[in-house]
């Protein structure tokens, strides 16, 4: 039987259901975000495909549509390719109520609202399906252009104000979340335990120093430091990653200089000194293995934060930029329609924000226990 301590820190993370199950929906959530246009109904870049005559349907609306024009040179991505860019569109369709064909034309009513009905609209039967008025097909003319030009979708949650289908737009948020929860982490790991490091192992001047940056950081507001970053870098994606790394990497950084203080003293780390092993060694190999307990902690508590911060900027317009899917742009695009018929459109994004959090949150609650790590030495 594996008595080793992984295996008894897992048992007891896994006794800790709620703690399991924000684990398990985070699990959910990075499969969803790296299948992401596989998965999605609409997978065009973005999930970007606008028809403003279907804007704020409601959840569970179905349309019947018809291309109009096919654009020529448009390749069908591959699988890799799809999954991370999506399929470039290859034709152009609008919503319909109805259609019919007399001869070689084809008269339709398109959709412009539930209670208006919109004038006839005359196509070319020709023009829109080559080969529905060949003889040598097989099936009607009707059948064969039912078949090429008319298709059907339903949009589960609804539709956005610019007619695009918000569970698309949901799905693909949770990778602009969870990167740059993810990259943020890293970054503010890679700082913090670098800078906690040297601070707690050399202590004196090196440690005031450093723990005088430190509380320089701490003392300026998380969101007001992210914004400053972002003027300073520009509006973009990858400038969230740094912005948001630059603001959390604080938290690291203070616990790892405490635990670094209270294990530099101790048998092995005299025993490696003695032995005559570097400086940095004896912290990497030795020190910091030590304390990955902790220090995961705080890394699954600031992914939290970082998703928090994510959103807040797009919502005040330095994050994401459009057309990209953000849960904070999509709340921005929506507020207004709160107080009005549509308060989905903002309440569905806001609702994956605080689960997401929540999960990490529950997640770090259940890591800390399963560690026991003191309360003193960590904040959740």
């Amino acid at each position: 039987m594996d008595n080793s301590p992984s295996r008894k820190v897992w048992l007891k993370f896994k006794r800790n259901r709620l703690a399991f199950a924000g684990l398990i929906f985070i699990l959910l959530l990075m499969a969803m975000g790296i299948l992401g246009y596989v998965i999605i109904p609409v997978d065009s870049p973005d999930a970007n495909t606008q028809t403003v005559q279907i804007s704020k349907e409601p959840m569970g609306a179905k349309f019947k549509f018809l291309i109009i024009q096919e654009y020529p040179n448009v390749d069908k991505a591959g699988f890799f390719e799809r999954m991370f860019y999506g399929q470039k569109p290859r034709f152009k369709s609008i919503p319909i109520t109805s259609y019919k064909i007399k001869g070689d034309r084809v008269l339709v009513h398109e959709y412009i609202g539930k209670e208006e009905t919109s004038k006839e609209s005359i196509y070319s039967l020709k023009e829109l399906c080559n080969n529905c008025t060949s003889p040598s097909k097989s099936g009607t003319p009707e059948q064969r252009f039912e078949k090429s030009n008319i298709y059907e979708q339903k949009f589960l949650l609804g539709t956005d104000i610019y007619g695009r289908d918000l569970l698309s737009r949901l799905i693909l948020g949770i990778r602009v979340s969870l990167s740059v929860g993810l990259m943020a982490v890293l970054i503010s790991l890679f700082i913090g335990i670098s800078l906690g490091a040297i601070a707690g192992y050399f202590g004196g001047r090196v440690d005031a120093a450093i723990s005088w940056f430190m509380n320089v950081v701490w003392s300026l507001p998380s969101l007001l430091l992210v914004i400053a970053i972002s003027f300073a870098l520009g509006k973009g994606f990858w400038q969230i990653f740094i912005a948001v790394g630059l603001s959390t990497w604080v938290d690291v950084a203070r616990l790892v200089r405490g635990q670094v203080m209270a294990l530099k003293e101790v048998e092995f780390v005299e025993a490696a000194r003695a032995l005559g092993f570097s400086t940095s060694r004896t912290i990497i190999k030795h020190i910091l293995p030590n304390i990955a307990g902790p220090i995961l902690v705080v890394a699954s508590s600031n992914f939290a934060s970082a998703i928090l911060l994510e959103t807040g900027l797009s919502f005040l317009g330095f994050g994401a930029q459009p057309p990209m899917p953000s849960w904070g742009g999509m709340i921005k695009e929506h507020y207004g329609y709160i107080i009005m018929d549509a308060a989905y459109l903002a309440v569905l994004p806001g609702l994956a924000i605080m689960l997401t959090v929540y999960a990490f949150n529950v997640l770090a609650i259940g890591l800390r226990d399963a560690f026991d790590v003191k309360g003193q030495n960590v904040t959740v």
